[in-house]
């Protein structure tokens, strides 16, 4: 039988840390999952199977957060139990922790924490730190599935970041009210950058009508029945702007150390 994607992976990864009260968030800045809880947060990163590839992506990430677990299928055969004391032995000697995914003939996955993570000495990115917080806290909900981006051709969509969920909002606007121009839409909508926006028309939704006005194009109204459901507050609505950091999501503050309230094993 053959393993499960990383995308089948997500949603018990997903359930399981809000279960514990986690904000979960999928894709951000090339993480499959990023999920915070007050002043806490992790980074995980999914595979279908523990590989190479995974693991130099969990040190990658280390870079940015002590919290960093990788999340694979379980692995289901019981001769397999040296295997799987290797792994978690060499998860421990990395400081990454180790989630696996118990998929069943019945019932739903369960999610095992193998080990936690426990590193100390590592140099942080903090700049790269705070373009990952940044991104999480801006976004107003999770419309991606972890696992996914890295194969953007077998994707429905591509994955929503906030640059995309902003240029969605003015094309919804524009949408409702048939043309508006950048500063009417910094007004209504508290998107600071809606003319570079409009201007650069990355997606190649907006057409300019007149000097400072623009519409809709016939490629934007297509696209926006396949993101109907990232934009659906009011247009009358004005939200905080989306260049603040704390647009859609009070992320937590930089801090690596993690607080565990549920004792898990260690990987020694």
């Amino acid at each position: 039988m053959a393993g499960r994607s990383e995308s089948e992976l997500y949603l018990p990864v997903k359930m399981f840390l809000e279960d514990q009260g986690y904000i979960v968030r999928a894709e951000v800045n090339g993480c499959d999952i990023v999920a915070a809880r007050g002043d806490d947060f992790l980074i995980v990163e999914l595979k279908s199977a523990f590989n190479l590839t995974l693991v130099l992506q969990g040190i990658d990430r280390q870079t940015v957060n002590d919290n960093v677990f990788l999340a694979v299928e379980a692995p289901r055969r019981k001769h397999l139990a040296t295997y799987r004391r290797d792994v978690r032995r060499l998860c421990g000697r990395l400081g990454l922790g180790l989630l696996y995914v118990h998929f069943a003939s019945s019932g739903e996955p369960q999610v095992e924490v193998v080990c936690e993570p426990n590193v100390a000495g590592i140099r942080r990115n903090k700049r790269k730190k705070s373009l990952l917080l940044q991104e999480y806290g801006r976004r107003s909900g999770d419309y991606n599935v972890g696992g996914t981006a890295r194969r953007s051709a077998k994707t429905t969509r591509p994955t929503v970041t906030v640059y995309r969920q902003d240029a969605l909002r003015i094309a919804r606007y524009i949408q409702q009210q048939g043309s508006a121009s950048p500063s009417e839409l910094r007004t209504r909508l508290g998107i600071a950058k809606a003319g570079s926006i409009l201007q650069k028309n990355y997606y190649g939704w907006f057409v300019r009508v007149k000097h400072g006005v623009y519409a809709l194009s016939a490629t934007g109204a297509v696209d926006m029945q396949k993101y109907a459901d990232v934009v659906t507050e009011p247009i009358n609505a004005v939200p905080a702007a989306s260049d603040a950091a704390t647009d859609a999501v009070d992320f937590p503050k930089a801090r690596d150390t993690k607080e565990n309230n549920d004792a898990a094993p260690s990987c020694d």
